[in-house]
């Protein structure tokens, strides 16, 4: 089958999020031909380029996110009061407009999310229309009349008490933030011999990356299937707490997203998160439970085979180290775990502690790293052993592809105990890697923490250092212990979370969407006779075995005219007497 993958910001660029996980999925089902369909989200990720593409990916199509082009679309009277018609019921349905005080909305709060959800999705599929039909809304989105439609919405009667607030300057930044997660409805992916010609649409994230997949299923009945490893509306969630905006826009922007994941959630014939955590989050969205298939991030076990089975067990790992592996940031809150190593100090006094990081690119990131350094170097002052030896510091702040670390799996190797401080995860990808090299591990519980470890390993709450350092002294005073439970950590992480679960997972997913799914297409010949298969066998072969046209628009010949009626054989006639 053919598959069209939707992906924002991440496959097939080089710095794009859930790349590696795309291109093992793509990789792994080399029975199905994949089209990628990718939004960019900065000028810089597009300038680095694609990773290299296997050969069952048959093409590409990219549109950027970070920019909007001039369409060169100017609406008349007629259309821009149609615009101003679906944008006002968009923006109504964010604001919490007056509409579901009527009789559509029996007074329960249920109803009226429903109603609101409705009216949304109906505005949203208006807007799509508009822009195929006139070939582009970016000029709409961005004027002056959608600020005053807004403005409109949010005075309105029976509008949310925060967005009666907004001002002017939180007008313009919410009809920008909108027009930027809106910019999927101008492309020109809406075809047939575009996403028309796919068998299914997989979006690897949702909001933007999902919004071509809903359009394919409205415009061309495309079955749409959504997989989130990091739960879209929950992210958005967290990255709007830091920003400085007020409550106005925050409010709004959180409403406008969470009317698009119900949509998307609506729409899609499966929804796939990564893990238990994620689903929660979905279905306290809307998403119906029916639609929902956990499949958990699949990772390469084979690179980390030979710490796995080789240094488990051995000494060639130092005992007494406490290891820490992942991205250097706010999140994972470091801070608490040097101070919570001050303690394990005081317990096991030749204990150490290596933060291995990868290279900080974020500014943020580059800050919070130096901040660690300084703390780690404020609470343990260089040790020496004489008078006369150099002092060293017990904390070490190391990147991988150095000497001392060269690969992602020396990481992991050089302690005996890998440590987890996260007070935000979603899914635990470190801890799995640490538990497929058969470590010992202690982790705070946030998002799938849990359910990855099940068991095999401590979990203390987040931010509460004296829990944390209570129990890496623990595993450090039992080296046995550990080792046992690093080797049921090994042996749960080879049945759950390989990539060969993960691809066969989405084979049977992919299969089993496509046979629910109708013809929406007929095959027909040059002559414009149907074909008796869509698909002849002789098309899996390798060679220009077949040439077959799709349609969609064009009734083919045996279609033509009016319909025949059934006709009614007459009763046979039976003779008074026979029978009795």
């Amino acid at each position: 089958m053919r598959i069209g993958l939707l992906t924002e910001g991440g496959y097939p660029y080089v710095s794009g999020d859930a790349g590696l996980w795309c291109d093992r999925l793509v990789r792994g089902l080399g029975q199905h031909e994949f089209d990628l369909y990718a939004l960019s989200r900065t000028e810089r990720q597009e300038d680095q380029g694609w990773v290299r593409l296997p050969p069952q990916v048959g093409r590409v199509r990219t549109a950027p996110l970070w920019t909007a082009h001039d369409d060169g679309v100017v609406y008349g009277r007629r259309l821009r009061r149609r615009f101003a018609e679906a944008y006002g019921e968009l923006v109504a349905a964010v604001c919490g407009g007056p509409r579901a005080a009527g009789p559509e909305a029996p007074g329960g709060s249920a109803d009226h999310a429903g109603v609101e959800a409705d009216r949304f999705a109906s505005a949203l599929y208006e807007l799509a229309e508009l822009a195929r039909d006139e070939g582009g809304l970016a000029g709409a989105l961005r004027s002056e009349s959608a600020v005053r439609v807004l403005e409109d919405a949010c005075r309105a009667p029976g509008a949310l008490r925060t967005a009666r607030t907004a001002r002017v300057p939180d007008l313009l930044t919410v009809t920008a933030h909108i027009e930027r997660a809106l910019r999927p409805l101008s492309l020109d992916w809406y075809e047939d011999d575009a996403l028309g010609s796919a068998d299914l649409c997989h979006a690897a994230a949702g909001g933007a990356a999902a919004l071509p997949g809903l359009l394919a299923r409205h415009f061309l009945g495309v079955p749409l299937l959504v997989t989130e490893y990091g739960v879209h509306l929950r992210a958005h969630y967290l990255a709007a707490s830091t920003l400085e905006e007020g409550p106005a826009v925050r409010a709004l922007l959180a409403t406008f997203h969470g009317r698009l994941a119900t949509e998307v959630y609506r729409a899609a014939a499966l929804i796939t998160p990564g893990n238990a955590h994620a689903r929660r989050w979905q279905e306290r969205c809307g998403a119906d439970r029916a639609k929902l298939r956990t499949v958990h991030p699949g990772m390469e076990a084979a690179r980390f085979a030979d710490v796995g089975e080789g240094v488990r067990g051995s000494r060639s790992a130092d005992p007494g180290t406490l290891v820490w592996v992942g991205r250097i940031e706010p999140a994972k809150d470091l801070i608490s775990l040097l101070h919570s190593f001050a303690e394990i100090r005081k317990a096991e006094p030749d204990t150490r502690l290596r933060i291995v990081g990868a290279p900080a690119e974020d500014p943020e990131a580059a800050t919070y790293l130096t901040h660690c350094k300084a703390l780690a170097a404020q609470l343990f002052p260089d040790e020496a052993d004489g008078v006369h030896a150099v002092g060293d510091n017990p904390v070490s702040f190391e990147e991988i592809g150095g000497p001392e670390i060269p690969s992602l799996a020396d990481a992991y190797a050089c302690g005996a105990v890998v440590v987890l401080s996260s007070v935000v995860e979603g899914f635990p990808v470190s801890l799995v890697e640490a538990m497929l090299c058969g470590r010992a591990t202690v982790s705070t519980d946030v998002g799938a923490v849990v359910e990855v470890i099940g068991g095999t390993g401590l979990v203390v709450p987040p931010r509460n250092p004296r829990a944390l350092a209570e129990a890496c002294v623990a595993l450090l005073r039992d080296p046995e212990r550990g080792e046992r439970l690093g080797a049921a950590a090994r042996a749960r992480a080879l049945e759950l979370f390989t990539v060969e679960q993960n691809i066969t997972a989405f084979h049977g997913i992919y299969l089993e969407i496509v046979s629910h799914s109708p013809v929406r297409r007929v095959v027909v010949d040059d002559e414009g006779e149907p074909l008796p298969f869509g698909a002849p066998a002789e098309a899996h072969v390798p060679g220009c075995w077949t040439e077959t046209r799709f349609t969609t628009e064009r009734r083919p010949r045996w279609a033509e005219g009016a319909p025949v009626r059934a006709t009614v054989p007459p009763p046979v006639p039976v003779s008074v007497g026979e029978g009795t």
